[in-house]
């Protein structure tokens, strides 16, 4: 017999009763019934019951097992009575009598249990994860992980691509995130970086005449942590494609995403057709390029509605250039009630209040009630109502000003309304492609033009368009978005070195800063760059939502906390002097 098992603990059924077994795993739980102790084995697999009484020549020992020890039996699978039979588990209709037993490993008094739902604050998990991944919806999520990536691989394989790998150390690279800097010993001074994307390599592979490239690829990026993003790795799923246009990108990655969702998605409706929402029309209807279109609110502008009414605050606020009113439906919440609580999320978000109208059925007809209402009049009332397609028992409310400064918290309140209204269908994957990025942005203080994005996209009109406004250019830049996360970013790809050296020069580097920091790029592209395209898809990102998880640290293995900090292996870490020396290196005192 195997020195540690015969079966593991989800392999055992009736037909194996009378069997002389070996099982090893960890306690999970221990009943004591009357003298007779019940044990819950449990391995990767499964959970099987094992029981000792008296009469066992190894009663003694079982007695001493606590919580979490990892232990090896010998024994003999018995059936469990009728009325004892757990239909829950897989070895539900046995139990294995133990004759022998090893404890290969004990445990300590435990600073979290493994054993049920109980919750513990995330440094205690993140510092002792290796007994937290022993807990069943960890298990459940890690191989859900594992599942997902094998099946993306089997899918992306199956569509004619092959996986390439490309290197872990590189140069900096503008991706919108900070780089992680690594110090180079063979040259003092000098400084590699971690890829926050595969970004250039995939490019250079396209020129290099492989046509289908794709890799499960770690990415690193110095960042600040939220929910949905991890502070320092994560991993995508990262492709691209020559001689394409984005429609082609579009119809390959699709049926690899939507056949994932829905073979791991527990039955929920995964949508077949897929939007394109321009980014512009993005913001307008939904406040962010994340919408989540489970919701079915659409915001709509009503500024004439308002120019020159008898409401003097939007009225005013629309006399100067740049602003506008913009109105979000909500379709069930016509009373003072619902409007004084979205009121009250408003001014949580920092905003003194949002306007507001309701209608309500007077006996005699339709009212429109609120503030608003009585201030523009029943025509202007009347005008938005019938633009928002609203009804008796509906309400709408209304942000004013330049939309950089209301359009993010237009879209929260888009949220809150549709969840307070129970309008969001929970049970269903929404998709939609954003496309139509503007290239450039502005910043708001000095005026100084930068890239909004993918600085290595291909510009919509090619050289032509850059000639112009730069705020005017789009290029051909595309997300994915699924129940109001980002799940794929990618880009038709500039491959022509005229058009490259003229966009960054847009952004502020010369050609002799182009030349030195994508010197790989610029040389490759003077030999016979063809077209090309591709995206990646986050991998912790989808797994979080098919987990339907609300936090990507559920679905890491071994996550930062919030701090960006390893509180388990102590990282980050202070260097030794003989490891500074070597990389000829000081660290400042910090300056509080």
């Amino acid at each position: 017999m195997h020195p540690f098992r015969s079966h593991t603990c989800a392999e055992l059924t009736k037909s194996n009763v009378g069997d002389a077994v070996r099982l090893s795993g960890w306690v999970h739980r221990i009943r004591d019934h009357g003298g007779v102790l019940f044990v819950d084995l449990r391995d990767h697999y499964g959970i099987t019951q094992v029981l000792c009484d008296p009469d066992s020549p190894v009663f003694a020992e079982v007695e001493k097992l606590r919580s979490e020890w990892c232990v090896r039996i010998d024994g003999t699978v018995k059936a469990r009575d009728d009325s004892l039979v757990n239909p829950k588990l897989p070895t539900g209709e046995i139990e294995v009598y133990v004759r022998d037993i090893e404890v290969l490993g004990a445990a300590k008094e435990l600073p979290l249990i493994v054993f049920g739902d109980q919750e513990y604050p995330e440094e205690t998990r993140l510092r002792y994860r290796y007994l937290d991944l022993r807990r069943d919806a960890m298990q459940a999520n890690m191989t859900l992980r594992s599942d997902v990536v094998r099946s993306i691989r089997e899918r992306m394989w199956g569509n004619g691509f092959r996986e390439y790998q490309t290197p872990i150390i590189t140069a900096s690279s503008p991706e919108g995130a900070r780089d992680f800097l690594v110090p180079s010993r063979l040259h003092p001074g000098k400084f590699y970086a971690l890829p926050q994307a595969p970004q250039q390599f995939k490019q250079l592979i396209m020129v290099s005449g492989f046509d289908k490239y794709f890799q499960i690829a770690p990415c690193f990026r110095d960042e600040d942590p939220r929910a949905d993003r991890s502070p320092t790795d994560f991993y995508q799923l990262d492709m691209e494609m020559s001689f394409v246009e984005q429609q082609d990108v579009f119809d390959t990655i699709q049926p690899v995403i939507a056949g994932v969702f829905e073979e791991f998605g527990g039955g929920r409706k995964v949508d077949q057709t897929w939007e394109q929402i321009s980014f512009k029309d993005s913001a307008l209807w939904y406040g962010t390029d994340k919408p989540d279109l489970r919701n079915p609110i659409k915001m709509q502008r009503v500024s004439e509605h308002f120019a020159g009414s008898g409401f003097a605050i939007f009225a005013k606020l629309l006399e100067q250039d740049g602003t506008e009113i913009r109105a979000i439906p909500a379709p069930g919440g016509g009373s003072r009630k619902f409007c004084d609580r979205m009121n009250a999320f408003a001014q949580k978000e920092g905003l003194p209040g949002m306007g507001y109208i309701f209608w309500r059925d007077q006996g005699e007809g339709m009212e429109a009630a609120g503030p608003l209402a009585k201030n523009i009049g029943p025509e202007r009332t009347e005008a938005i109502r019938q633009q928002l397609g609203l009804e008796v028992g509906d309400a709408a409310f209304f942000l004013g000003g330049k939309p950089s400064a209301f359009e993010a918290v237009a879209g929260r309140a888009r949220n809150e309304i549709g969840r307070e209204l129970k309008l969001i269908d929970e049970d269903r994957f929404a998709f939609a492609w954003i496309v139509d990025f503007p290239m450039y942005e502005a910043d708001e203080e000095t005026g100084r033009i930068d890239f909004s994005h993918n600085p290595f996209s291909m510009p919509q009109g090619g050289l032509e368009a850059l000639n112009g406004d730069p705020l005017e250019v789009l290029g051909y830049q595309y997300d994915l978005t699924c129940n109001g996360y980002e799940l794929v970013s990618g880009a038709i790809r500039n491959h022509r070195l005229d058009v490259m050296i003229k966009a960054f020069e847009l952004a502020g580097y010369d050609e002799a800063e182009v030349r030195k920091r994508f010197g790989g790029m610029v040389n490759a592209f003077q030999y016979g760059a063809p077209p090309h395209g591709g995206c990646a898809a986050g991998i912790d990102r989808i797994v979080m939502l098919l987990a339907d998880e609300a936090n990507i640290r559920e679905v890491i293995m071994f996550p930062m906390n919030q701090r960006a900090e390893d509180l388990m292996m102590n990282a980050p870490s202070d260097p030794t002097s003989d490891q500074l020396m070597e990389l000829g290196l000081r660290v400042l005192p910090r300056e509080d």
